[in-house]
């Protein structure tokens, strides 16, 4: 009766995990898929940042690295006088960003604000001005910018550190309970630790949820409104965290049977399985998801994570339990076959590292002159110290010192928990840091070189952009315009670019229609001079214009 009783309770616990994951199912299928992308920041704007037009443009445009999403009424245009100068909502199409504009509000400097969030979760904020005839004294923005308070900004770091540490409370104790725990220890002290660690994450995930409602949409704590947090639960970020409470909820209670005594090798794999699941969540809910290459930065963020978890998790273990409690012949046993599993959990650590790092820093400059790239430097330098303590465990391990005199063990292990905690905090930073790959793109860090004029014809009126004009790969940027200054729809665009002085013909200048008035094209300029741009616009059938540009090109 007592067999068919464990047998029905572990049926039962199988049954309910399903349930588990149907919840982290139904999450993925409720929310709509959105394209991958970085921490988008502004890589142009028309006008131009400190650029000075002849006459006041229909709509300021912004382009950003990557697809941005609204956050409402957190995009202005202030005019000289200090009045909105933005008229109705703006529209959002992938990375470009239309605001429409008041005309008749004069000359003078214009200050544009912005917030609008990536699709990586994170809110990306700033301002810049244009002035129309002359500068002037840019006016102030006297409503709510919409910047997250820095509380908010703290609360959501330390919630993805609660997260890290109970995943590593969770995973460690659950593997050594399951593959190295003797049997004549009680495992009630091991099960308490793994139960903290999986309602830390759980809590960790809630408050993630919570925390980014004012997280993107600016404000205190506690300002968490219906709106906001279905606007969260409706991204990317929130269909991670709901597939990962679901999973949690099915890990919770096949962990039961595993926490109370050993288990069949079925449930091991099924709980491997919904491990790995949860752990693929962390990445798709941050940089990982929107990275040059998403497919490799998941999989090795979570092989990092998966690394982490197994290694520290098991130092816990062994520092806290198997140290003190188990006699010399178990430590025997248990510590060479720990000391392999650390060596190969720390070698996934390392490589993995390295490959993500190689990705979202992408250039050796960047290691130095970024915020992302100094805590890389700074998580390297902690990470080589820990493996200098490591590997004096490890000898001490080989040279059987360990299992007869554990003291000395046991202080290596408390040190590497020590820096493995600075890491985790350093860790839970970086993930909130702008990846030094899109600060390299950001026009607010960049040299504002460019080029900016307005040709007339009798049909139309272009905008053109040319940046930074100068010798190398420049960006072309065209907005045409009814001679009221209203937006234009083309149908057709060419542009050429020749510098005669120097005897090159007319070079085609590829272009992309962004909207129906705005197109752009990248192409190389290989000698300084005055350059003759020619831009011949279709806007019907049978109606079209050229007008030209003589751009200067140092």
């Amino acid at each position: 009766m007592g067999g068919m009783t464990a047998a029905h309770r572990r049926r039962c616990a199988r049954l309910a995990a399903t349930a588990g994951l149907l919840v982290a199912v139904v999450a993925l299928l409720l929310v709509p898929a959105s394209p991958a992308s970085a921490h988008a920041v502004l890589s142009s704007s028309s006008p131009a940042a400190s650029a000075v037009v002849p006459a006041a443009p229909a709509e300021v445009v912004l382009t950003f690295s990557e697809t941005v999403r609204k956050v409402p009424d957190r995009i202005r245009v202030i005019a000289p006088d200090g009045s909105r100068a933005d008229q109705g909502e703006p529209t959002f199409a992938g990375s470009v960003v239309n605001i429409p504009v008041d005309t008749g509000r004069g000359n003078g400097t214009y200050l544009v604000t912005y917030r609008v969030i990536s699709a990586d979760s994170h809110p990306v904020s700033g301002a810049f001005t244009y002035s129309v005839g002359a500068p002037s004294e840019p006016p102030v923005d006297s409503g709510d910018d919409g910047r997250a308070n820095p509380v908010v900004g703290t609360a959501v770091k330390v919630a993805k550190f609660i997260g890290y540490a109970g995943l590593l409370l969770a995973i460690g104790p659950a593997l050594v309970l399951a593959l190295l725990w003797p049997r004549r220890l009680s495992r009630r002290g091991p099960g308490r630790l793994a139960w903290a660690g999986l309602g830390l994450v759980a809590l960790a995930t809630v408050a993630a949820v919570l925390l980014q409602v004012p997280y993107t949409n600016g404000g205190g704590l506690f300002d968490i409104t219906g709106d906001g947090l279905s606007l969260v639960l409706g991204s990317t970020f929130g269909a991670a965290h709901l597939v990962r409470l679901g999973l949690l909820t099915a890990v919770a209670l096949l962990l039961r049977p595993l926490l109370a005594g050993p288990v069949g090798r079925t449930d091991l794999v099924i709980l491997g399985v919904l491990a790995v699941g949860a752990l693929l969540t962390w990445p798709m809910a941050g940089h990982p998801a929107a990275s040059p290459a998403p497919a490799v930065s998941v999989l090795v963020d979570a092989v990092h994570l998966g690394g982490m978890a197994v290694w520290l998790g098991g130092l816990v273990m062994l520092a806290v339990f198997l140290l003190p409690r188990a006699d010399e012949r178990e430590l025997g046993a248990i510590l060479p076959i720990w000391s392999r599993w650390a060596a190969l959990a720390v070698s996934a650590l390392l490589l993995a590292g390295t490959v993500q790092a190689l990705i979202e820093v992408a250039t050796p400059a960047a290691l130095v002159n970024t915020t992302y790239g100094r805590l890389v430097l700074a998580k390297i330098g902690l990470f080589v110290l820990v493996i200098a303590v490591a590997a004096y465990s490890r000898h001490l391990v080989r040279t059987r010192v360990a299992a007869s005199r554990p003291a000395p063990v046991r202080r290596a292990i408390w040190a590497e928990l020590t820096i493995t905690a600075i890491v985790l905090g350093v860790s839970a930073t970086l993930v909130q840091t702008t990846p030094a790959r899109s600060v390299s793109t950001d026009v607010s860090a960049a040299d504002s070189g460019y080029f900016s004029t307005t040709a007339t014809s009798s049909l139309y009126s272009m905008q053109i952009e040319v940046s930074p004009a100068r010798r190398g790969n420049n960006s072309v940027h065209l907005y045409a315009y009814t001679l009221e200054n209203q937006p234009l729809p083309v149908v057709e665009w060419q542009v050429t670019v020749a510098l005669p002085a120097a005897g090159i013909e007319a070079i085609q200048v590829p272009l992309l229609p962004l909207t129906d008035n705005h197109a752009t094209g990248e192409i190389s300029l290989p000698a300084a001079g005055e350059w003759e741009l020619r831009v011949t616009a279709r806007t019907t059938e049978i109606d079209q214009a050229t007008v030209t540009a003589t751009v200067p090109v140092r």
